[in-house]
């Protein structure tokens, strides 16, 4: 089996078959196969396509790859859950302790943020002492005794993607839509979960801005997670603003916090209950959705869920004190308000603008080795749709440095969108597809 004719195959409009794909997959990810020849081959497939089968078996051949983890000493139906990225989206952090207060195990692998979307892991880490490099052995037994455990992605999970990503990014073949689920969900395939359910971000502060092009990745996606004998849903859930009103690692914490504590944003609050229920659902604790989601809002009402994080953040190092005392979170030096410019009703907000402002107070990664500032962010007071008045707080600003804070005072306030007449909000949830 040659490459080139590989890439002539494609080129000309043909299927590739498994063996082909995975010889491929197998003899790139080994370094026997040579950049120009796999760039040519991505160059094909975005012009030509994949099909169905095509698109599987290329995910299988990436996430088996490497590294393919082993959670059958994790008792019960494990549910992974992944995001496909917004700004404010701290998700994980409710949700995850909402579950497996549910007896539904969550083993979940999360990753760093870099550029304006925060990572899971640190925001995690606002908690003094936490940390997610345990061993695979910890990881296990945390979740069969406490119910869930999330450790950092290992460098041999799913290699061949992270070796195809960075070939598609400076090649410019990185938007197509087999390419882009199948990168997704080989890591997914990989971490092990017996079921997955996915949100999708869809507006202005997600990977896909146009809602059909998200429903289009959501079905390619669930797919191939069926295809793969994994029970998948996806949620296609709104990005077109912050979710919730905190931007920012330990500001989202708090957030967090706050809705296990029954007081938390609408929207975010809407978000944790349509995906849990879900991967309730799917777990089989519950008939339905609908009663998966009435289980969910007890777990809050009761505490449960509260209590479970806290056990979780102990288990891995961190101070659990710090979820019934948030206001000793990591705190900015300098807190200010941002006003209203004019009166009006808030008809658009640039939502990666947010995400951006939050990056360079200092809140996100410019670059891999970047620093990141925990305390800093915003906490926004006015969303679509809210009525303001001239001179009326839009957000909290929370910096370190009095230069940052003017520069992403000045941007936060570009962002913002005015109009004289009342404005329709948007639906968060925008549909979940199953098959």
């Amino acid at each position: 089996m040659r490459m080139y004719d590989l890439i002539m195959k494609k080129r000309n409009g043909q299927s590739l078959s498994e063996e082909e794909i995975r010889f491929m997959i197998t003899h790139y990810t080994k370094g026997e196969i040579p950049d120009y020849q796999m760039s040519a081959m991505m160059m094909a497939i975005y012009f030509q396509g994949m099909n169905e089968e095509e698109t599987l078996a290329l995910t299988m051949a990436m996430a088996h790859s490497g590294d393919m983890l082993d959670l059958s000493e994790i008792h019960g139906i494990k549910v992974d859950k992944h995001s496909t990225g917004g700004v404010g989206d701290k998700t994980s952090l409710a949700l995850t302790p909402m579950v497996a207060a549910l007896g539904v195990p969550v083993a979940k692998m999360s990753g760093r943020g870099l550029g304006h979307t925060g990572g899971t892991i640190d925001k995690l880490e606002s908690f003094t002492g936490f940390s997610t490099e345990i061993s695979e052995e910890t990881f296990k037994r945390n979740v069969n005794e406490i119910g869930i455990a999330i450790m950092g992605q290992t460098a041999d999970l799913a290699p061949a993607d992270k070796k195809l990503y960075a070939l598609r990014d400076v090649t410019a073949t990185v938007d197509n839509m087999s390419l882009i689920a199948s990168s997704i969900m080989s890591k997914k395939l990989a971490a092990g979960a017996d079921a997955i359910v996915l949100d999708v971000k869809t507006g202005s502060g997600a990977f896909m801005k146009k809602e059909e092009d998200s429903f289009g990745l959501a079905k390619e996606m669930v797919k191939i997670g069926n295809g793969a004998g994994r029970k998948t849903t996806a949620v296609i859930s709104d990005m077109d603003q912050p979710l919730g009103f905190a931007v920012g690692n330990a500001l989202e914490v708090k957030e967090a916090i706050d809705t296990l504590n029954g007081n938390g944003p609408e929207d975010f609050v809407e978000l944790c209950l349509t995906l849990g229920s879900q991967m309730v659902y799917l777990a089989g604790k519950a008939s339905s959705p609908e009663e998966a989601r009435e289980k969910l809002q007890e777990v809050i009402d009761n505490k449960s869920a509260l209590h479970k994080l806290a056990d979780f953040i102990e288990a891995q190092g961190g101070d659990k004190e710090l979820v019934f005392h948030p206001e000793h979170l990591p705190k900015a030096s300098i807190v200010e308000e941002i006003e209203a410019p004019q009166n009006g009703y808030v008809s658009h907000i640039a939502c990666d603008e947010i995400g951006i402002c939050s990056l360079i107070l200092g809140g996100g990664r410019e670059t891999k080795e970047s620093e990141i500032d925990l305390s800093v962010g915003l906490v926004l007071h006015k969303k679509v749709g809210d009525q303001v008045r001239q001179g009326e707080s839009l957000a909290t600003i929370h910096a370190n440095d009095k230069e940052k804070l003017q520069t992403a005072k000045e941007r936060f306030l570009m962002a913002y969108q005015f109009s004289d007449v009342p404005v329709t909000k948007e639906k968060l949830i925008k549909g979940i597809v199953t098959n």
